[in-house]
């Protein structure tokens, strides 16, 4: 790498800073002086210069305005003198080869920065941190990690038409600790493997694992944005973890941060003594305290678009779930202080970028915003993201499940809205860790009523969830039902599952996988509006609502009871003669249920409900949802 790559670093237009900055294994070529035997006479030598090969480490730096800069460590006892970095670039870039190092060195950079200050600062590009309180870089070689998941990446997709289940898990907190220490990234995977087999998800998402200081930001708060979190181990053991789910089938997604780092003196801030990664002016500090990135500066989008597709090229990982994108989009996350254009741009570029390298991977926006083109093709205009998550489907249906029944029917549209501008981009449903933290409850006593009518409504919300178009993600811990709120310092309560309403949502969470992932109707061309339509929409007096997916020879019908009302006979308009068979029921008593199921076959009839040219005639008991699939004709095949 030469100053080509220096011009793409400073153009914004570099996806493997990587490579060049940071701390590097390698070996260099050096003279030496030796003495080597006279020709004619061999018996006396004399000195020369010769050449060889040593083993070390290449440490580069970029700190325009820094001065004076050497490497400090445990290798050269912290003494700044020992190994100054020379300038390489005139653009700001230090470098220096030290032999003989070895992995989990610790070491920082010692520099006069612009007002003319010494300071101690981690390398941005670590690949490796102390762990909490030490600021420290560590060394760690990440080459050469043998992988094992050849035949799951040859077929990876971006998954339009495959089903995508994801569980969103916080490494610390899934199983907690063990005598007082974190279990490692391999150690869990001991357990999360069978766990996510065994219940039908197909993707894990894993919350932020870049190196941060204060646990209570769970991540969202960093300070190395190339280091792996040091809590469970190293980038070795996070490989492992990713190449062990691989090869069960399971694709992982990575949580993460582009918009903010967190304040600590010793990392990002004010870097080399000017605001070098953040803003310079009323935009500086963020909503949460922390320093945000000037996304328009072309190096930081270098920067971050580097640590991205690091994690993507050394680590495996199935795609990236970017937080936050209503805060890149906007001013400070406020549509009324106008679209960051810069911001805008990079997201563009990281997207654009990232798929022509890894066209298979899925770039996921978890963005607030009504922002035109989120997922729409950079190509025609949109900002390249393959998902986006739902977070108005999520707003309207939790709050339209925490309503007492009698007032649902003046808050209809809160469930059947979202098919109204579903199609405006491929949306993901979300009942994420956001939803469960800060005192706003967990889902189950979010839901409305007494102890039963909870856990009912819940077993609604997570078939109605199931059956919406869009792909489906759930916070780890909302399969147990749980009714105290997660705290990322104590492991989930898995002794929950020794009761029976708690294991039976885990039960129905496990079938509605096993069903969202056989059932073509559930994730084929669902952003395309000819395999969706209501059944039931305007029924608000009722508060029932039905709809159909279709999509070749799978064909379903969806019910929802919303009310706690029983119906021995409930018409439900259908389009299809012929039978329909129910092959899922909420208030079944395997799922805690009162067992006033259907079961069996159900033959249509002429004029349905709502001008429907057919209809079935079911049991519908309170708060049940139930799924019936189209099975024949009454008379000839269709």
């Amino acid at each position: 790498m030469g100053s080509n790559f220096i011009n793409d670093f400073l153009y914004g237009q570099t996806t493997k800073a990587y490579e060049y900055f940071g701390a590097h294994f390698t070996q260099r070529e050096i003279e030496v002086e030796v003495e080597v035997p006279l020709k004619k006479d061999p018996t006396k030598t004399k000195k020369a210069k010769r050449k060889r090969l040593v083993d070390g480490v290449l440490f580069r730096l970029y700190a325009p305005c820094a001065d004076d800069v050497s490497v400090i460590g445990d290798f050269n006892n912290w003494d700044y003198g020992a190994n100054k970095m020379k300038k390489v670039e005139d653009c700001g870039v230090f470098e220096v080869f030290i032999e003989n190092l070895h992995n989990y060195s610790f070491y920082k950079y010692h520099f006069k920065n612009a007002k003319g200050e010494y300071v101690d600062k981690a390398d941005p590009y670590a690949f490796l941190s102390e762990y909490r309180p030490g600021s420290c870089s560590r060394l760690f070689n990440i080459e050469n990690f043998a992988w094992h998941d050849e035949e799951f990446l040859k077929n990876r997709t971006r998954n339009f038409d495959r089903p995508v289940s994801i569980y969103e898990i916080h490494i610390g907190s899934w199983k907690g600790k063990v005598d007082g220490r974190n279990l490692s990234y391999e150690e869990v995977a001991d357990f999360l493997i069978p766990y996510i087999k065994d219940n039908g998800f197909t993707h894990v998402e894993i919350m932020p694992i870049c190196q941060y200081p204060f646990d209570g930001s769970r991540g969202y708060q960093a300070t190395g944005f190339y280091s792996v979190d040091s809590r469970y181990g190293n980038p070795f053991q996070l490989m492992s973890f990713v190449d062990r789910l691989h090869q069960a089938g399971i694709g992982v997604i990575l949580d993460f941060a582009p918009v903010h780092f967190a304040t600590d003196s010793w990392s990002l801030v004010e870097f080399d003594g000017t605001t070098m990664y953040e803003y310079s002016n009323e935009h500086r500090v963020s909503p949460w305290g922390s320093y945000q990135f000037d996304l328009g500066k072309d190096p930081v989008r270098s920067f971050l678009i580097g640590a991205m597709n690091y994690f993507l090229t050394y680590f495996h990982f199935d795609g990236i779930r970017v937080d936050a994108v209503s805060n890149i989009l906007y001013w400070d996350g406020n549509k009324n202080n106008g679209a960051n254009e810069g911001a805008v741009e990079f997201i563009k570029r990281l997207n654009g970028k990232l798929h022509y390298e890894h066209p298979e991977i899925m770039m996921i926006a978890e963005d607030s915003t009504d922002f035109s083109g989120v997922t729409k093709p950079l190509e025609y205009g949109g900002l390249g993201f393959d998902y986006k998550w739902d977070l108005g489907w999520m707003n309207d249906t939790l709050k339209y499940y925490s309503l007492n029944p009698i007032y649902k029917q003046y808050e209809h549209n809160k469930l059947n809205f979202s098919m109204a501008y579903f199609y405006s981009d491929n949306f993901m449903l979300p009942l994420s860790h956001d939803e469960v933290v800060h005192g706003k409850g967990t889902i189950l006593n979010k839901m409305w009523g007494d102890y039963n009518n909870k856990f009912a409504l819940v077993r609604n919300l997570y078939t109605y969830q199931f059956g919406h178009p869009g792909k489906k993600l759930n916070f780890m811990g909302n399969e147990l039902a749980s009714w105290d709120e997660w705290n990322e310092q104590k492991s989930l309560p898995w002794d929950l599952k020794r009761y029976p309403k708690h294991d039976s949502v885990s039960r129905l969470v496990r079938d509605l996988n096993l069903i969202y992932r056989s059932e073509p109707a559930m994730h084929v061309e669902e952003h395309n509006p000819a395999h969706f339509n209501w059944l039931m929409v305007d029924n608000a007096r009722d508060s029932i609502f039905a709809f159909e997916r279709r999509v070749g020879d799978s064909h379903l019908v969806f019910v929802y009871n919303m009310t706690p009302n029983y119906y021995e006979n409930y018409e439900i308009g259908v389009t299809r003669e012929g039978t329909y068979v129910e092959i899922f029921n909420s208030d079944k008593d395997v799922y805690g249920g009162t067992n006033a199921y259907n079961g069996g076959e159900y033959m249509s009839y002429y004029y349905g409900p709502e001008g429907r040219p057919h209809k079935i005639v079911i049991k519908l008991a309170g708060f049940a949802a139930c799924i019936f699939k189209y099975s024949h004709k009454n008379s000839e095949k269709e």
